[in-house]
């Protein structure tokens, strides 16, 4: 597993650190991990698409 920086305003930081103390995650990285998760399901398959069909027309 790769690491990245993240910079996030302090209000989302304070949210996910009461998200983890609810209880909803684990830790604040697994919780960022399970957001880009969902957004990669939201949106990749289109953006494969996309790629696939420019890859076509060259």
């Amino acid at each position: 597993m790769k690491r990245i920086t993240l910079r996030l305003p302090d209000q989302q930081i304070e949210t996910l650190e009461q998200m983890v103390e609810a209880g909803e995650f684990p830790t604040v990285s697994e919780a960022v991990r399970y957001a880009v998760r969902q957004l990669i399901e939201k949106h990749a398959a289109r953006v494969l698409k996309e790629s696939d069909q420019v890859s076509f027309k060259v």
